[in-house]
């Protein structure tokens, strides 16, 4: 498996922590966000990352070189101009060999890739083309208001996405928590050189045609965006309190 880590954004949010630093490079518990990232998909087995970059690429590329201190191999990707979220991926297509992990690299995770994974192969018979971790009200559903929501069948398909902010929220949903697993089929949905975010444009087409599943949150997975000054202080109290062996 490959792991696929978004890491070009600005940062608008957070500044002035993000002028000298992209946000994926902002210390949790004394080590670069990044780093955490690399560390758990490690502890599942994943031994490749993707990386794509734009703002201060040099602050990532110059701490973590090609990954072998991590015992982990890195292939880097610069955008001149930001393509959004789903254009990142496009530019790794001739990288991608089957399965990949997608995660936004603004978020604190825990999640377990293993488990995770599992879940995706028991609906490769249902022929999905990926996977995305959900949160259910009452489980983890930190600020739904502003995040994109989903709606679910019986069966865990997505067949609906309500893109945020909202005014008011739907009797039934899920919030869609930016961890996804896609096959190599994804890319034929993706134009090249053109911005595309995967939540607002990527997904809403693919699922008029494909298959694509929530998996929920279990047990202790936590995973929290630090898109905000706010957000970002309250990752680093989770850290420490919450997950200690994190």
């Amino acid at each position: 498996m490959q792991a696929l880590i978004l890491s070009a954004g600005l940062g608008t949010r957070l500044k002035p922590l993000t002028d000298s630093l992209p946000k994926v490079m902002l210390p949790i518990g004394g080590k670069p966000l990044l780093e955490h990232h690399l560390e758990q998909f490690r502890k599942h087995g994943v031994e490749e990352f993707l990386i794509n970059l734009h703002h201060l690429p040099e602050k990532i590329t110059e701490y973590f070189g090609d990954g072998s201190k991590w015992g982990v191999k890195i292939i880097y990707k610069y955008e001149p101009e930001i393509l959004g979220t789903a254009g990142g991926i496009k530019n790794f297509e001739n990288e991608i060999k089957d399965d990949f992990f997608v995660v936004y690299g603004d978020m604190l995770t825990s999640v377990d890739y293993s488990k995770f994974y599992e879940y995706h192969q028991t609906k490769t018979k249902d022929f999905c083309i990926g996977v995305i971790l959900i949160a259910l009200p009452g489980h983890f559903c930190s600020h739904p208001y502003d995040s994109d929501l989903g709606i679910l069948d019986k069966n865990m398909r997505i067949v609906s996405i309500l893109s945020k902010p909202h005014k008011d929220l739907p009797s039934s949903y899920c919030t869609l928590e930016a961890l996804y697993i896609f096959n190599r089929e994804i890319f034929k949905y993706i134009p090249k050189g053109t911005y595309c975010e995967i939540d607002h444009n990527l997904l809403p087409e693919v699922i008029k045609k494909e298959a694509i599943y929530g998996y929920p949150l279990q047990g202790r997975d936590y995973i929290r965006d630090i898109g905000t000054v706010e957000r970002y202080k309250q990752a680093q109290e989770d850290l420490k309190e919450i997950f200690r062996n994190f």
